[in-house]
């Protein structure tokens, strides 16, 4: 039986063809929140605290890990040395309409998103990435967390991506390089281990720039088969979402998302994806985008999590040669 979304390309106004999912994808999905449980942080603990160490790291832009790189308390978390960590990391008393006795959840904003010091005024992002020992494909990686989406009024008041849910893999990726002595070169194709980021986005339309009659998001899924992003559901209402992926050992990757904190099921799945048509080998870790402007005055969106959790299916941690832990960069 086949699977049959309709995707509504909202930002320019059109409905996308029919996605299709086939029999063997469909069967294959694994619903987030599903197995053995590797990592999580439910930040209950009072004194859940983050060490800073700025000005932080901008290795995408100017080649630059400015060690030592800030890390939690717990030891669950860490800066990433490729984008740097949100301005602000900090615990906070669970908002109204969270999981059932939930007393802590992690708040996050940012300002400087890009090089420190120096503003790009264009979308960058920083990045919190969780700590975890990576997983193969095959036993099924998953994941899923509560987001808080507030009120649209304290939305960073500008369109584009706010928040990203992505997670790290690896597997091997041809390329072509440059090979030969000093007087003879030429191509060749070579297969090297590389990583990739599937990922959900939360892009924000916002009615004061006058392209949309009214405040919205929308879901941006990352990515096709084919590398380019996929426009997903429309969100009208805020408050809490939950939202997940799962990866299958035929590397394809699903994604789920729906209202509210209950648990997900398979009727939340929005669409699954082979992205960019690559192959999987180990899932590393997950971890969340916080994107701004990058003006040097204006703060991201607020943006709230709580009960981050990875889990897996089979065979375990326990990893055969090929495997690294926490080889996101």
């Amino acid at each position: 039986m086949l699977t049959v979304r309709q995707y509504h390309l909202d930002a320019a106004i059109v409905l996308m063809s029919f996605f299709i999912v086939g029999a063997g994808a469909a069967s294959a999905q694994v619903v987030p929140g599903t197995g053995t449980l590797l990592q999580m942080d439910d930040f209950e603990d009072p004194e859940w605290g983050f060490t800073f160490n700025f000005p932080k790291s901008s290795k995408e832009e100017d080649e630059q890990i400015r060690f030592p790189l800030g890390q939690s308390s717990n030891g669950k978390w860490y800066e990433s040395p490729k984008r740097g960590v949100p301005d602000v990391v900090q615990r906070i008393e669970t908002p109204g309409g969270g999981l059932p006795g939930s007393t802590g959840s992690l708040y996050l904003r940012s300002r400087d998103t890009g090089i420190p010091g120096r503003p790009g005024y264009q979308q960058a992002q920083d990045d919190l990435i969780m700590k975890a020992k990576a997983l193969p494909i095959s036993s099924s990686p998953n994941f899923v967390c509560r987001v808080f989406l507030p009120p649209w009024e304290h939305w960073e008041q500008r369109t584009g991506v706010s928040f990203g849910l992505r997670c790290g893999v690896q597997g091997p990726h041809e390329t072509s390089k440059e090979v030969g002595g000093l007087f003879f070169k030429r191509n060749k194709t070579v297969t090297e281990i590389e990583p990739y980021y599937p990922g959900i986005f939360i892009q924000y339309n916002c009615a004061k720039d006058k392209r949309y009659k009214e405040d919205h998001a929308v879901l941006i899924i990352r990515a096709g088969n084919d590398g380019q992003d996929i426009i997903g559901p429309r969100i009208t209402q805020t408050g809490w979402w939950t939202i997940g992926m799962s990866l299958t050992a035929d590397s394809r990757v699903h994604y789920y998302a729906k209202p509210g904190v209950d648990d997900l099921t398979a009727r939340d799945l929005i669409v699954s994806t082979r992205p960019y048509s690559r192959t999987g080998q180990y899932f590393n870790t997950i971890f969340f985008d916080v994107c701004t402007i990058d003006n040097g005055t204006s703060w991201s969106t607020p943006w709230i999590v709580d009960d981050p959790a990875i889990y897996y299916l089979g065979t375990g941690p326990s990893m055969t040669a090929g495997g690294r832990s926490n080889s996101f960069r």
